[in-house]
């Protein structure tokens, strides 16, 4: 169990071989903040396999109870290493960042400060000075204006690693996937509806390369649309796929109830031959409606009871801590 007397800053910092920058990034955060704030940072080694770890382990030994650090056996991503981190902060603001010394720890203290006294749940970095490829930053663009029409929640960066929280805030979400691009839709949808945001500087690559490739923009959209539903109908998924059901259910019971009334008006009324049923193209599209309502209807059923008894997701196998 996690030590919980609370310090001012907790840092939470994923990462994937970033060996060349973690002394320097530990020592700017020092010197950005070790004079007015108490602080601890986490770092999260998302199965680096280079000598990542070993230098976790020296900073730890440097720097004593600020510096602690979790290794996982293999690499889980980015939103497995920030639920963990979160479950261990002791900070009543909770910042996290990236280590490849592209996000400055100068601009902490004013996220700390747009949190505690501005009193926002939580304050995202704008990158509005990008040192990033235009195949990088268009595609960003369109994502933060996608996400942000679909969400309702408008920030120019949604995906800025540099974000400044209540601990409570963290402490609410669940991230697992790819989540963590969507942190504050989800803060947003469990009600901490105060979001903030801040200009902050974009330092350019100093080390090493990205570790993101083209499939964020694939898996960002698929993302999204999961975080919208499982926000909305989590805890009462036969709303949706009930409502569905019921759709498709009447429009194949409309179908049937007017290929009866037709063959009824042909045979008794207009005393006519009256083709067989089974010849009407509308009597198929009828069988399928109601058979994908019925589906529907069993989805909601089932879902209903995964809700109820739902295992825990975050399941990640830690190889060391310290």
């Amino acid at each position: 169990m996690a030590d919980k007397s609370s310090v001012n800053i907790s840092i939470v910092i994923p990462l994937l071989n970033e060996e060349e920058s973690l002394k320097e990034l530990m020592e700017w955060i020092n010197n950005s903040l070790s004079s007015n704030f108490t602080y601890e940072v986490l770092f999260i080694d998302d199965g680096s396999t280079d000598k990542s770890w070993e230098i976790i382990r020296e900073l730890h030994e440097h720097y004593k109870d600020i510096v602690k650090g979790i290794r996982f056996q293999r690499n889980y991503g980015k939103s497995a290493a920030l639920q963990i981190g979160f479950g261990r902060v002791r900070g009543d603001v909770v910042v996290t960042m990236d280590a490849d010394l592209q996000d400055s720890p100068e601009e902490i203290p004013e996220l700390y400060r747009m949190v505690t006294e501005d009193d926002y749940d939580l304050v995202s970095g704008w990158k509005k000075v990008r040192h990033d490829p235009l195949s990088k930053t268009i595609p960003t663009k369109i994502y933060n204006g996608f996400t942000g029409w679909m969400s309702g929640v408008k920030l120019h960066d949604m995906n800025c690693g540099l974000k400044a929280y209540k601990r409570r805030v963290v402490q609410s979400v669940e991230l697992y996937g790819d989540m963590h691009r969507y942190i504050p839709v989800m803060a947003a949808q469990a009600g901490f509806n105060k979001v903030g945001e801040k200009v902050v500087q974009h330092q350019a690559r100093k080390y090493g390369v990205s570790k993101f490739g083209l499939r964020r923009f694939i898996n960002g959209p698929l993302d999204l649309l999961s975080v919208l539903f499982i926000s909305k109908f989590r805890k009462k998924p036969m709303h949706f796929f009930g409502s569905w059901g019921l759709l498709f259910f009447f429009l194949g019971f409309i179908m049937v109830s007017w290929l009866i009334i037709d063959k009824a008006l042909h045979l008794y009324v207009w005393e006519e031959p009256a083709r067989l049923v089974t010849d009407n193209p509308l009597f198929f599209g009828a069988i399928l409606a109601m058979i994908l309502g019925s589906q529907l209807f069993l989805a909601g059923y089932l879902s209903e009871l995964i809700a109820r008894s739902s295992p825990d997701r975050n399941n990640y196998l830690i190889e060391d801590e310290v």
